[in-house]
């Protein structure tokens, strides 16, 4: 099931991030594959924009780049030229610097990918200027040349001001677009009885107070709404994080295993234990066969009687593979406390069959702390042994392979604990435990004692290259420009369920308009996915450096 956040983020992602960029050189000695990332995203970089002058300048403040965006924009036509021209005409409006702006921008047009932008920019420089009747112009022909793109948006929201069918169009051609969602704003505090408009709103549920909205949508409007209308907000409730009200919307929304499923989760989690039940039990009746199914009955298992969460719990190890590991625990648990001598048996059919399972290495790793904890060291390695190569996907692995040295080093056991670290290192660069292991082979890479003294040489990325978006957006995310994030909104409609390139582009966009958090999020939670075609898409992108660029980035940076 793919879920847009996780509840915990993690806070070392930073301090992960320093991890990497320490042992980047070091690793070359153990992982050949760290070296091949960079050389790969170098060369596509190289292939795309060779050399690029001014794709270097995008970081950089406006004041500081514009002597060298003033002598590219001078060469003879060419992509640089052009880009360097559409930076200094963006800058100078900010600058409101309507005059200059205008004088950059003349004969831009063939910077075809991006002519649209440029007649809105065009349009937005006569507006600085002050010049109403040129400006009024510049809107009008860049609604006539460019209707259909995003930017025409720009223009009817203008151009509404005075002639509302201008708005209207807007609502019915771009609604999520940015400028639309503050056109529905504007027409709500005239007359806010327009549910439609609220049901607009109700899309952009990353929108401060959208519960108020949503409230408002289900306390004066529910008989008038649909079922996918009632799947909008509940999806925009679940993002909030308002469960119980998510549960009641998706009880009303289509009837499919996950609405259902959040219809019972919901329920739950808002403290409503007895409709919850009613809810899952639903679930496992009209789709009994669905992945929803395997974890609604995990969950009813919980929230049942001993005797009924057996039987949950063994429906699940007979019909639902991938997660009977978690089953056999919740039933070891449960044997526990009828002093059953099942329960033995029980986990040692959790390690023989399903040891490869995520409940697997969890129990594992819980013996094997228990034994640390009570100094059998010896123990404690034999349990831990298994699961960074039973359980390479897990959390625990590389911490579990750190620890496999750790405590051969205590039965010493030299060289079982340096190949453990070798093999947390080539494993799992990308980990905590791979600086700690660098740190126990004796790379220079600091430690707790002296890392803040290493001065490494930081390399910072440039933009990455987005893996969907029409050709206008992939350049304007390059060009390092706010309007990026504008044509997304237009672009993305997959909100609810979004492919792996989707989900990855729209963490990127979150990072470019310093949504830090959410952007991790995004990225990080792309390892969650489920189905084997989605995890060999995200096993490619995290082949790629931009991928751990994004997931641990640099926010503060100086440019």
């Amino acid at each position: 099931m793919w879920q847009r956040r996780k509840n915990d983020v993690p806070l070392v992602a930073s301090a992960a991030g320093l991890c990497v960029l320490l042992i980047g050189v070091t690793v070359s000695a153990t992982n050949s594959n760290w070296l091949q990332w960079n050389r790969d995203q170098s060369l596509e970089q190289l292939r795309l924009n060779p050399k690029s002058a001014v794709l270097q300048l995008v970081s950089a403040s406006p004041a500081s780049r514009e002597l060298q965006l003033q002598a590219i924009a001078q060469l003879p036509q060419s992509l640089e030229r052009d880009r360097a021209r559409y930076l200094l005409a963006s800058d100078l409006i900010q600058q409101q610097q309507g005059k200059k702006a205008l004088r950059v921008l003349a004969g831009l047009e063939q910077y075809s990918v991006l002519a649209p932008h440029i007649a809105l920019k065009r349009a937005q420089a006569y507006e600085v200027t002050g010049d109403k009747i040129r400006a009024q112009a510049a809107w009008q022909d860049l609604l006539k040349r460019y209707p259909d793109s995003p930017v025409a948006a720009e223009a009817l929201f203008v151009l509404g001001r005075n002639q509302p069918q201008y708005w209207q169009r807007a609502i019915a051609q771009f609604p999520s677009h940015p400028r639309t969602l503050e056109i529905a704003r504007l027409l709500l505090k005239q007359n806010p009885d327009q549910p439609q408009l609220l049901l607009l709103l109700a899309h952009d549920y990353e929108q401060p107070e959208i519960t108020l909205v949503l409230d408002q949508l289900v306390n004066k409007y529910a008989a008038q709404l649909q079922p996918k209308d009632w799947e909008v907000i509940a999806f925009a409730y679940w993002e909030n994080q308002v469960y119980a009200k998510a549960g009641s919307a998706y009880a009303k929304a289509p009837r499919t295993p996950l609405n259902i499923y959040r219809t019972a989760r919901g329920l739950q989690l808002g403290d409503k234990r007895t409709e919850a039940i009613l809810a899952y039990q639903q679930l496992v009746r009209a789709f009994p066969d669905a992945k929803e199914t395997g974890t609604a009955l995990l969950h009813l298992a919980k929230l049942t009687q001993t005797e009924d969460a057996l039987i949950y719990l063994d429906l699940v190890i007979k019909q639902f593979p991938k997660q009977a590991g978690e089953a056999l625990v919740e039933k070891a648990e449960i044997l526990d406390t009828l002093q059953s001598k099942l329960a033995a048996q029980t986990r040692q059919l959790l390690l023989n069959q399903y040891g490869d399972s995520e409940a697997a290495a969890e129990y594992r790793w819980k013996v094997a702390q228990e034994r640390a904890a009570a100094k059998d060291y010896r123990g404690a390695w034999l349990w831990a042994q298994p699961i960074p190569t039973r359980n390479p996907k897990s959390i625990l692995a590389p911490r579990a392979g750190f620890w496999v040295g750790k405590w051969a080093q205590k039965l010493g056991r030299q060289q079982d604990a340096k190949a453990a670290f070798k093999y947390v290192l080539s494993q799992f660069p990308q980990s905590y435990y791979a600086w700690r292991s660098a740190a126990m082979l004796g790379l220079d890479v600091g430690n707790f004692d002296t890392v803040r003294d290493l001065t490494p040489q930081v390399v910072m990325p440039g933009r990455s290259l987005l893996p969907v978006g029409s050709a206008a957006l992939k350049e304007l995310y390059q060009l390092g420009q706010a309007d990026a994030w504008t044509q997304w909104q237009t672009e993305f409609q997959n909100r609810m369920q979004p492919k792996v390139a989707e989900q990855f582009t729209d963490g990127l966009m979150d990072l470019a308009k310093g949504e830090n958090l959410e952007g991790i999020s995004q990225v990080s939670t792309l390892e969650d996915r489920e189905t084997p075609q989605e995890q060999t898409e995200y096993k490619a992108l995290s082949q790629q450096l931009t991928y751990w660029q994004a997931r641990y980035p640099f926010p503060w940076r100086r440019d």
